[in-house]
């Protein structure tokens, strides 16, 4: 889980538009960010796991 400051400072309007960055909506996580679901690596696996993401299944072979 990410620090609450850093969330806050993330969702504010940045002064200059390229110092915007982008944040997991779940935990907060900066890095692995999948801009097409709008969350990291590790949650969107366990809601793909979970079978919460539409369109979506888990490869098994």
């Amino acid at each position: 889980m990410a620090r609450k400051a850093l969330i806050y400072k993330a969702m504010r309007e940045p002064k200059f538009k390229v110092r915007k960055y982008n944040r997991c909506k779940l935990c907060g996580r900066p890095r692995a960010y999948m801009r097409q679901f709008g969350v990291c690596r590790l949650c969107f696996r366990m809601l793909a796991h979970r079978g919460e993401i539409p369109g979506l299944r888990k490869a098994s072979w």
